[in-house]
């Protein structure tokens, strides 16, 4: 009998991925309480296993090498900079993943995000709590009818973010590497360049992948071209946005504020600067997360890892050259 075994969870168990591999007439194995992410910890648990489901396990070359007949590495998430893809490929091993999956869920926190910055939420709600009634202290306050919301990536995160920025009155512009300055999306809003979009946007708010390209693509010579009252939001993966030199910017008051999801290192030390800076919403990898979008999330990823091992062809496949050209969709 087949097998697939859950090196790690982000979801507390695994009943879930248990009900529907076992449907499928596959063997399951997960170690509920114990997380194997290290590539030492991931060979041990997945030795004679035909597929893995993972969150944040690092499978590296070393991984692939010991794992010849590993079929498929299924990700529960749409960025897969945890896992070797070329390794898996030159191994045979299918890498698949879930995009789309949080469109709405991580876009509604972006949005969140830049208003809580803008209207200062947070440091409101502090002095309230602390028996101070008085927002002038916290002043300015922002809006966004009249101002420039930049959104930099435009896949289904982005474009939904640009939506829902419009829909509140913002002005949208866009900055995506397949984009040409000067023409505009499908839906209307107008392609700069990254530099046009750092020097005119009130709030930048971060949609892409992370790749060597696009890592600290917010670096600190990009952020002294921001203007002073710019909000900073990053939504995406953490070392797409140089963050220490975010942090240094907000300290020197030379931007509005920051609202951030995820973090260079995570979980992030609280004696980070960044934890440090003034005028700053931080969470906790939290913006893919709603009740509807876990089950999304993790029926696809289950099902993508139960396709391969049964010579299907799964729903999203980063590495399809290793697939079966005759696999059944």
């Amino acid at each position: 009998m087949p097998k697939i075994v859950a090196t790690d969870t982000d979801f507390g168990d695994t009943a879930f991925e248990r009900k529907m591999v076992e449907a499928a007439g596959i063997e399951f194995a997960a170690y509920d309480g114990e997380r194997a992410r290290t590539p030492e910890e991931i060979i041990e648990h997945l030795r004679g296993a035909d597929g893995a489901i993972t969150s944040y396990g690092s499978f590296t070359p070393e991984v692939f090498a010991a794992l010849p007949d590993l079929k498929v590495v299924s990700k529960t998430g749409t960025g897969v900079d945890n896992i070797a893809v070329d390794a898996a490929t030159a191994n045979g091993t299918a890498v698949c993943n879930v995009p789309g999956y949080g469109t709405e869920v991580v876009s509604d926190h972006a949005i969140t995000l830049a208003l809580c910055v803008l209207r200062r939420v947070n440091e409101l709600d502090a002095d309230l709590r602390g028996g101070i009634w008085d927002f002038h202290r916290r002043q300015p306050l922002g809006q966004a009818s009249g101002r420039t919301f930049g959104v930099v990536g435009y896949g289904n995160i982005g474009r939904a973010t640009a939506r829902k920025a419009r829909g509140l009155g913002f002005r949208v512009i866009v900055w995506d590497r397949r984009g040409i300055a000067g023409r505009a999306t499908p839906e209307g809003f107008p392609y700069a360049t990254l530099d046009e979009l750092l020097a005119v946007s009130d709030v930048v708010s971060f949609h892409t992948a992370l790749t060597p390209e696009t890592h600290h693509l917010l670096s600190a010579e990009r952020i002294a071209t921001m203007k002073p009252d710019a909000v900073v939001v990053n939504t995406s993966r953490g070392a797409v946005v140089d963050t220490d030199a975010l942090a240094a910017a907000l300290a020197e008051g030379r931007l509005w504020g920051a609202g951030i999801d995820v973090f260079e290192e995570e979980p992030v030390s609280p004696d980070a600067p960044i934890c440090r800076a003034p005028h700053t919403v931080l969470t906790a990898h939290a913006a893919y997360w709603s009740e509807e979008s876990a089950v999304e999330l993790r029926a696809r990823c289950a099902q993508n890892a139960i396709d391969v091992v049964l010579g299907r062809r799964p729903e999203n496949c980063v590495n399809p050259q290793v697939l079966a050209e005759d696999a059944p969709a």
